[in-house]
C-alpha cells in the first residue's frame, strides 16, 4: 500500500483506546508498590533517590503486565535485576561521552537481541535503556549511584511482594488460555454445525500448550481443574470435523445429517459450560437436554459406519470432560498420562537464550536488524542530545528507543502516538505545576496518581499511556527543582528529534514482512506435507512412536501456520510490495493449505486406539513418503521462486489405490477409510499447484 496509506493505518492504532483491555485492579497494586517505594525514598533520602525508586517500581511492575505465564514476581524482580545494572553500568561510563555513547548502543544492541527470546523479554531489556538514560544524570559520586541500583532494586522487589500478597485472579492468564481454547472449539463445533468445511483456527490451542509450561512450583500449585484437558481436546478436534464433513462422515442431507447438527450444537453447550467452569472454578452446569441430545435415540442409532465412530469418539471425550471437572480431585487418566510441559528455570534458560540468539545471527532475522537498528539509533540520538542546547540529552535517545519494534506497523504506531502523548503530557503537567506549585509530596503524589493511569492504559491506547508516562516524569524532576519552562521546551523538541528518528531509522532500513512472505510459505507447506505424511504413516505400522510422530508434526504445522499469518498480517499494512509472490497467490495458497491440514486431520481422527493391535495398511508408507518428498520440493521451488509441481502425487495414490481390493458398503475398514481421506490430501494438494504453479 502507498506510503500516506500506511502511515495513516498505523498512527489509528497508537491512538485506539478500549476499556475490554483495561485492568483496574492490577493497575491500583502497581501504583500502590510506586507509592510504598517513593514515599519511603523521600522521606528517608532526597528527591532525586525517591526519583529513582519511582523510575524503578513503574518499570517492575509494568514488567508485571507483560503477556507472559511465568509467575509475575519473577518478572518483577527480573526487570529490576536489569534496571539496576544498566543504571550502574551506565554512571560509570557517564563521564567520558563518547564511551557512553558507545556503552548506551552496545546495551541497546543487546537489549534488541533479547527480542528472540519473545516479545516479554524485548520489552524489558528496552526499559533498561531508558533507565540507563535517565537516572545516570541523577547521582554525583560511585557510592551514590550503587545506592540508586539499590533503590531501583528495591522497587522490583516490593512490587515482587504485593503480586505475592495481593494476587489478581489467580492463576488468571492460565485460566483464560485454557477457557479461550475451550470457548474456541465450541465456537468451532458450531461453526461445523452449519458449515461442514468450517476453518479450524489453532491459535487458542497454541496459547493454551505455552499456558500449561509450568514450573516445578506452579505444578505443585496449580488447581486441578487445571490439569490435562488439553489433551480431550486435541482428540475432539479431528472427532467434530470428521462427524462433520459429508465426505467422511454424516451424509449431507436426511436424518444423518440432523443428528451430526444435534450432535455438534450439543458438544458446543457443553464445551461452553467447561470454559465457564475452568475461567470461574465454577462446577461444570450443563442443562439436562444437552445430556439427553449426547444420548442415543430411543430408537436407536442414527449414524452409521465412521460417521458413528467419529460421533461415539466425540460423545465420549465430553463425558470425560465434564466428569474430570465434576470430581473433585481427579483430572482423568489424559491428564496422568499427557503429564506437565516442563518451563525451565531462569539458570536452564541461558543455554536456551544462547540458542535462540544464535538462530537469530543472521543478517535476514527481522530481531538481528532490529538489534542494528536500535544500538545505531540510541547512539546517534544520544549524540544528538549531547550536541543540541539542553540540560537533558536523553530524551531524544529515550524517545526513539522506546518507539521501535522489529516490525513497521508498531514502530510507527508507536512513533506518531508517543510523540503525541509526549506533547500532551508536558502541556498537561507544566500547567498544574504552574498553577498548583506543588511540594515534593504532592508532587509524587501526582507522579504515583500517573503512575496508576499509566497502568490502566497499558495495553491499550499507547498516546494515553505515553501522556501518564511524561506526566509521572516531569512531577518526578520537579520535585528535583528542574526549570520548568527549559524542561518542558526541551522534552517536547528533543520527542520531536527522537520520534523522527525511529521513524527514519525504519524507513531506511526497515525489516520487511513483505520480502519475508515466501519462506514463511515454504515452510507452512512443507511443514504441513510432514504433518499430511505422518497421519498416513501411522497406518502403515501404527505404534505409539507413530502417534507422538504425529503430534509432533502437527505443532509444528501450527507454528508455520501462525507465522505467516502473522506475517501476512504485518505485510498488508506495509508500504511495499513484493515482486515475485502476488499477495493473491498467499491467499489461494494458504486456502489450499488449509484443506492440507484438514484432510490430514480426518486421518487423525480415525488413527487406530494405542492399547489395540491394528493391521498395517499396505502401501501407507510408501505414498507417506511421496507426500513428504513432493511437498518438499514444492516448498524449494517457492523460495527460489520457481513454479510449484504436484503432479506426481495423484499417480502415486492412484496406484496405491489400485493396489488395495475395493471396499464394502459402509465399511470402516481402516484400509479403505485412510485411502478415502488420503484423496482429499491428493485434491489439497492439486489446489496448491493451482495457486502457485503460474
Amino acid at each position: 500500500m502507498p506510503w500516506t496509506t500506511a502511515l495513516r493505518s498505523t498512527a489509528r492504532a497508537g491512538f485506539t483506546l478500549e476499556r475490554a483491555y483495561t485492568e483496574p485492579m492490577r493497575a491500583v497494586r502497581g501504583a500502590l508498590g510506586a507509592a510504598i517505594v517513593v514515599f519511603t525514598a523521600l522521606a528517608l533520602g532526597s528527591p532525586s533517590l525517591a526519583t529513582s525508586a519511582a523510575v524503578g517500581a513503574f518499570i517492575a511492575g509494568t514488567a508485571t503486565f507483560q503477556r507472559s505465564y511465568r509467575p509475575r514476581p519473577v518478572l518483577a524482580l527480573g526487570a529490576a535485576a536489569g534496571l539496576s545494572v544498566s543504571t550502574f553500568v551506565g554512571y560509570l561510563a557517564s563521564p567520558w561521552p563518547p564511551l557512553f555513547v558507545l556503552v548506551l548502543g552496545l546495551w541497546a544492541f543487546a537489549a534488541g537481541l533479547a527480542w528472540s527470546l519473545g516479545p516479554t523479554a524485548g520489552v524489558v531489556a528496552s526499559t533498561t535503556i531508558a533507565v540507563m538514560l535517565v537516572v545516570v544524570t541523577l547521582p554525583e559520586s560511585v557510592p551514590q549511584a550503587a545506592e540508586h541500583a539499590g533503590v531501583i532494586a528495591a522497587g522490583g522487589v516490593v512490587q515482587a511482594l504485593l503480586v505475592v500478597v495481593w494476587p489478581v485472579r489467580r492463576w488468571g492468564a492460565q485460566r483464560d488460555a485454557l477457557a479461550d481454547a475451550y470457548a474456541s472449539m465450541a465456537d468451532y463445533a458450531r461453526r461445523l454445525r452449519d458449515d461442514p468445511f468450517a476453518a479450524f483456527d489453532p491459535e487458542p490451542l497454541m496459547q493454551a500448550r505455552s499456558a500449561a509450561a509450568l514450573t516445578p512450583g506452579q505444578a505443585r500449585r496449580r488447581p486441578a481443574e487445571l490439569g490435562g484437558m488439553r489433551a480431550p481436546m486435541e482428540r475432539m478436534r479431528p472427532a467434530m470435523a470428521a462427524l462433520a464433513d459429508p465426505r467422511v462422515g454424516a451424509a449431507e442431507e436426511g436424518p444423518e445429517r440432523d443428528r451430526a447438527r444435534e450432535i455438534l450444537n450439543a458438544a458446543a453447550e457443553v464445551l461452553d459450560a467447561v470454559a465457564h467452569s475452568i475461567r470461574t472454578g465454577d462446577r461444570v452446569s450443563v442443562p439436562e437436554w444437552t445430556y439427553r441430545a449426547l444420548a442415543v435415540p430411543a430408537t436407536g442409532p442414527v449414524l452409521t459406519g465412521a460417521s458413528r465412530q467419529s460421533g461415539r469418539l466425540l460423545i465420549g471425550v465430553l463425558a470425560d470432560i465434564a466428569e474430570s471437572l465434576e470430581s473433585p480431585g481427579g483430572t482423568g487418566e489424559d491428564a496422568r498420562q499427557l503429564g506437565n510441559l516442563s518451563r525451565p528455570s531462569v539458570p536452564e534458560m541461558l543455554p536456551l537464550a544462547g540458542h535462540a540468539v544464535r538462530r537469530n545471527w543472521r543478517w535476514s532475522s527481522p530481531v538481528l536488524r532490529h538489534a542494528v537498528r536500535v544500538g545505531a539509533v540510541a547512539a546517534i540520538g544520544e549524540a544528538i542530545g549531547l550536541a543540541l542546547p539542553f540540560g537533558h540529552g536523553y530524551w531524544a535517545p529515550l524517545t526513539a528507543v522506546m518507539v521501535m519494534r522489529p516490525d513497521f506497523s508498531q514502530t510507527y504506531s508507536r512513533g506518531v502516538a508517543r510523540i503525541a502523548g509526549t506533547v500532551l503530557g508536558v502541556a498537561v503537567a507544566s500547567a498544574v505545576i504552574r498553577l498548583a506549585e506543588p511540594n515534593d509530596w504532592v508532587s509524587s503524589a501526582l507522579a504515583v496518581l500517573c503512575i496508576g493511569g499509566a497502568y490502566l492504559t497499558l495495553r491499550t491506547g499507547y498516546a494515553a499511556m505515553t501522556a501518564c508516562v511524561t506526566m509521572y516524569v516531569v512531577f518526578l524532576l520537579a520535585m528535583d527543582g528542574a526549570a520548568l519552562t527549559a524542561t518542558g521546551e526541551e522534552r517536547v523538541a528533543e520527542t520531536l528529534v527522537g520520534g523522527a528518528l525511529a521513524l527514519a531509522a525504519y524507513a531506511l532500513f526497515p525489516t520487511w514482512q513483505t520480502v519475508r512472505l515466501p519462506d514463511l510459505l515454504a515452510a507452512y507447506i512443507e511443514t504441513g506435507g510432514r504433518y499430511a505424511a505422518a497421519a498416513v504413516a501411522a497406518f502403515g505400522a501404527p505404534t505409539t512412536a507413530d502417534r507422538r510422530a504425529v503430534r509432533e508434526a502437527l505443532l509444528d504445522y501450527r507454528q508455520a501456520r501462525a507465522d505467516l499469518l502473522t506475517a501476512d498480517q504485518q505485510a498488508a499494512v506495509e508500504p511495499v510490495r513484493h515482486r515475485g509472490l502476488l499477495h493473491s497467490q498467499v491467499t489461494a495458497a494458504r486456502s489450499a493449505m488449509a484443506a492440507l491440514g484438514r484432510s490430514a486431520m480426518l486421518l487423525e481422527a480415525h488413527l487406530p486406539a494405542p492399547r489395540t493391535d491394528p493391521a498395517p495398511v499396505p502401501g501407507a508408507a510408501r505414498f507417506a513418503e511421496a507426500l513428504r518428498a513432493e511437498t518438499a520440493r514444492a516448498a524449494q521451488a517457492v523460495r527460489l521462486d520457481q513454479p510449484v509441481d504436484l503432479s506426481a502425487v495423484r499417480p502415486c495414490y492412484e496406484s496405491w489405490t489400485a493396489e488395495l481390493p475395493a471396499p464394502a458398503a459402509g465399511s470402516t475398514d481402516p484400509a479403505h477409510l485412510v485411502v478415502r481421506d488420503a484423496g482429499l490430501l491428493a485434491d489439497a494438494l492439486e489446489g496448491l499447484q493451482d495457486a502457485l504453479g503460474d
